[in-house]
């Protein structure tokens, strides 16, 4: 097929794009492993350390397929003798979210502005605290997704080939 310059289309700029899809499908897959890693040693080494619950709410996120919503928790801890503030619910870098607001309450409800509570404290990174002291399938979920343009970005450029 060409358009009205009578250049292809089919040619060398979809074989970029394909290559394109598996180099960003590679990135996302990567990082979300990456992260998945990064969590489960967080938790693996986590110290607790006490935490004064500063601010609960519940965020809103536009996602591909409407809204989602993000439980956010703001706190502040001191490790090692050092004043910290941290956001992260969970140990990973890729937040979970959540289909409806009540759902995402749900996480956050046992969490009350002024309340001290348990966090945990990886000891290579104690400005990075998290409240809940297990992993979340979410790093995973963005790996399969970029695994997913990996397979179509070299599965089109195989085509052009």
């Amino acid at each position: 097929m060409s358009d009205d310059s009578g250049l292809s289309i089919s040619g060398p700029d979809s074989l970029r794009g394909a290559l394109l899809m598996v180099l960003v499908g590679l990135a996302v897959t990567g990082y979300g492993g990456y992260d998945y890693v990064q969590q489960s040693d967080a938790v693996r080494d986590a110290v607790e350390v006490n935490a004064t619950v500063e601010d609960v709410g519940v965020e809103t996120v536009s996602a591909r397929r409407g809204v989602d919503h993000e439980p956010t928790v703001r706190f502040s801890y001191e490790y090692d003798g050092q004043a910290y503030e941290s956001t992260s619910v969970f140990p990973a870098s890729i937040a979970p979210t959540y289909d409806t607001e009540s759902a995402a309450r749900s996480v956050v409800s046992d969490y009350e502005e002024g309340e001290t509570v348990t966090a945990y404290v990886a000891p290579d990174r104690p400005g990075d605290a998290f409240l809940k002291n297990r992993t979340t399938n979410t790093p995973l979920v963005a790996a399969v997704f970029g695994l997913f343009f990996v397979l179509a970005g070299g599965w089109s450029a195989l085509k052009q080939l």
